[in-house]
Parts: C-alpha cells; sequence; structure tokens
C-alpha cells in the first residue's frame, strides 16, 4: 500500500471520528438524546439518574441512530435470550457493538461459530475445575492482603483489586504475572469498548493490540512444543482442527482481558458501596458468610459491565414495537438490574436482599458469561477476606470513578486499614 494511500485512509478514519464525536456532543446538549447523554467521550456522569430518565418514557426508547435501548429487565431478557437476535450483523453492515474494530472472539461470533468455539473453551469453567482454583484465590488474596496490611494506606483498586484476578488469570494462561503490564493493555482495551474518540486513543489501541497479539503467538508457540498445566495448553490439545490459530489467539486474548477487567469493577464497585453504608459493612464482618450474598448484590446494585447490544437478524418484536432485520437494541443490564418492576426498593443497596429473579450482570442466553464462575468464586473469597482481615478498614479521599458508559468502577480509591 503506497504512502499516499495511508495517507488518505488516515484523513478518513481521522474525519469520521471528529465527526461522530460532534454528532455525540450535539444530540446530547442540543437535542437532550439520553443515550448520547450516556455515550460522551471521557463520560464520568453517574449514569443511574440519566437511566431513570429513560425508563420514565417507556420501556423501549429509539435513539438517534434509528436503534432501540431498553431499561426493561423483562425485554432485555428477551432480547438476550431470543435466537432471532445475534451480536453481529450478518450483512457486513456497521457493528455497533465493537465500535473499536478489534477481533473479540466470542463476544462478537453468532453461532455456528460462537457454538463451536465456546464448547472448546467450557471445559476450562466446569464446577470440578472451578472447585480446584479455590486454593489459588486463596493464596493471591492473602499475599496482596499480606501488603496491603503492611502499607496501612492504599489505594484499593492498583494494591489489591487490580492485581488479584490478573495474579488467578494469568497463572491458568501460563503468562508471567506482571500486573502492571497487563493492567495498563486491559484498561486501554476496555476503553475502546466505547469507541475511539482521539487519534491518541487510536494510537495507544494499535499498540495494545500489537503487543497482545505478539504476547500471546509467542506464548501459543512455546505451549505448542512444551506443553504446561495451563489452560492455553488445554485448548491447543483440544484444538484438533476445530479452531483456526487465528481464533484461538483471540480467544486467549478474550480470555485474558475479561478474565480481570470486570472483576476488577466489581470489587472495587463493591467495596465502595459497603464502605458507604456502615450497617452493611458491619452485618458482612459479623457474618463473613454473607459473602456470596453481598457478590450477586453487588453485580445486581452496580454491575461491571452497563451494558450490551444485540442485532435482529430477522424481522421480530419487543415489548410490542416491531424491530426491523438489522435494526439494533441495546440492552442497558444496570437500569434493568434496578427495574422497579421486578425489585423492591431497587436503588438501595442491600446485602440482605432475597432477589424474586437473577440480575443480568453476566449477560443472558448462549452469550452467558463463560467465565461467570470464576468470578464470583473471586468476588467471594475477597469480601469475605477483606471483612475478616480488615474489620475497620475506612475510605480516606475521593473515589475516581473510571470513564465510559460500557465498564463501571473506581479507578482510584484510598483506603485505610490502621
Amino acid at each position: 500500500m503506497s504512502s499516499a494511500t495511508k495517507a488518505v485512509q488516515a484523513a478518513r478514519f481521522l474525519g469520521g471520528m471528529y465527526r461522530e464525536r460532534a454528532r455525540v456532543l450535539y444530540w446530547a446538549h442540543v437535542r437532550g438524546d439520553l443515550f448520547s447523554r450516556l455515550n460522551l467521550p471521557n463520560n464520568h456522569t453517574d449514569p443511574y439518574p440519566i437511566y431513570e430518565e429513560m425508563r420514565a418514557q417507556g420501556p423501549m426508547l429509539l435513539t438517534r441512530l434509528g436503534n432501540y435501548t431498553t431499561t426493561s429487565h423483562r425485554l432485555c431478557n428477551e432480547v438476550l435470550r431470543n435466537r432471532k437476535f445475534g451480536v453481529s450483523p450478518d450483512d457486513g453492515s456497521e457493528d455497533l457493538a465493537n465500535p473499536s474494530g478489534m477481533d473479540l472472539s466470542l463476544l462478537q461470533l453468532n453461532p455456528p461459530d460462537h457454538t463451536r468455539i465456546r464448547r472448546l473453551a467450557a471445559p476450562a469453567f466446569t464446577p470440578r475445575r472451578i472447585a480446584g482454583y479455590a486454593e489459588l484465590v486463596d493464596q493471591a488474596v492473602e499475599r496482596l492482603l499480606d501488603q496491603c496490611e503492611r502499607e496501612h494506606e492504599f489505594d484499593l483498586m492498583t494494591s489489591f483489586a487490580s492485581p488479584l484476578p490478573i495474579a488467578v488469570v494469568t497463572h491458568l494462561l501460563g503468562l508471567p504475572n506482571e500486573p502492571d503490564r497487563f493492567r495498563r493493555l486491559g484498561s486501554t482495551i476496555a476503553r475502546a469498548l466505547d469507541g475511539i474518540w482521539s487519534l491518541g486513543q487510536a494510537r495507544t489501541l494499535a499498540a495494545a493490540d500489537a503487543e497482545l497479539r505478539t504476547t500471546f503467538a509467542e506464548l501459543l508457540d512455546r505451549r505448542a512444543a512444551e506443553p504446561g498445566d495451563d489452560l492455553v495448553s488445554a485448548l491447543l490439545a483440544e484444538q484438533g482442527g476445530a479452531i483456526t490459530a487465528a481464533e484461538l489467539s483471540a480467544l486467549v486474548r478474550l480470555l485474558l482481558i475479561a478474565g480481570f477487567e470486570t472483576t476488577v469493577n466489581a470489587i472495587g464497585s463493591g467495596m465502595r458501596w459497603l464502605l458507604a453504608d456502615r450497617e452493611q459493612w458491619e452485618l458482612l464482618v459479623a457474618e463473613p458468610e454473607r459473602s456470596p450474598a453481598v457478590v450477586e448484590e453487588v453485580l445486581r446494585f452496580d454491575p461491571p459491565v452497563q451494558q450490551t447490544a444485540r442485532v435482529a437478524n430477522l424481522p421480530t418484536e419487543v415489548g410490542n414495537v416491531s424491530v426491523a432485520k438489522n435494526q439494533w437494541v441495546i440492552t442497558l443490564l444496570a437500569a434493568a438490574n434496578r427495574d422497579p418492576d421486578v425489585y423492591p426498593a431497587p436503588n438501595r443497596f442491600d446485602i440482605a436482599r432475597e432477589s424474586p429473579v437473577e440480575h443480568l450482570a453476566f449477560s443472558g442466553g448462549i452469550h452467558y458469561c463463560l467465565g461467570s464462575p470464576l468470578a464470583r468464586l473471586e468476588l467471594t473469597q475477597t469480601f469475605r477476606a477483606l471483612a475478616e482481615r480488615f474489620p475497620h478498614i475506612r475510605q480516606t479521599g475521593a473515589i475516581t470513578m473510571r470513564p465510559g458508559a460500557t465498564l463501571r468502577g473506581p479507578l482510584r480509591f484510598p483506603v485505610t486499614v490502621s
């Protein structure tokens, strides 16, 4: 490709990016479009009041692009389970669920490819396997809490919430435990889930993607020659022509990023709400065996993944609204988890809550989060250990939230255990 052609392509990319940024800002600030307000570039806004404004206007709202959003738990659940919807369009049209353009493996595959690749990865998350990971998680939790105890005052996110799931997932994949490096890469890719809003972000994303591709190409070569007791070796052994090298590389990258980004956010959000209501924290301290219930309430009340999208691959109807082929429905999972038609006092954080239905924090249907058992294990052990080790933990400064509409959680969370 000539330098002139590359320059033209770059100019078109930049023009499209900045036009989209301008459109979002216009629709959010001038036209008052609620979904655009959620998706403002570098947005740190609390989304929950916006969700309530959307809910007040009805369960199915049109977006500026002619697609739909829904805050209804019933309708979100229906869309996620409806086989007429997919995660990517089947005609090559714009993929709203993947504005970064990255290869997100299972997250952007429809059946039969999704079914084939998920079946290969599923054995790593069976109940027997998850039970075997418990000791690994316990060891990582205790090692990190020992360090936190020596520090007395620390940032919960950088000292504990981030390195814990990174230590677990890198061990499972057979990677070196490099928390700073993988936190940087994960944050870069996670931010791009909301789209690319600047040239600097595009360059950083391209570099992070290239770095991960190189890392996993080297890992796959190494494990093919010298298999070990790790998930990558197991996937290679099961490959048998059922998955291409490119698909396997993309799957492993997804397992790495998804394996810690969501758990990091859930730890931070959980401790945020537990410490904001000292009565809730004291209840957990007095009864650490409540930690599984704490996990479910954290995931309901402030889920790490706030929204996902599905595209109609066939004409269908949702909530008495006709949805055309290739029309999208953005399921606002966090709003659905506070649907007053389902949950009594939905905006109250209550670890003693008895929820009438399961929350949608892990999505639903055939794309239900494959790693949810491991995430639940890590979160359960985390909240129990923190309550037992640091009953007097308290917040010492302002929490800084990460920007973005898709993933939600703290970036910085200063605490003391002295």
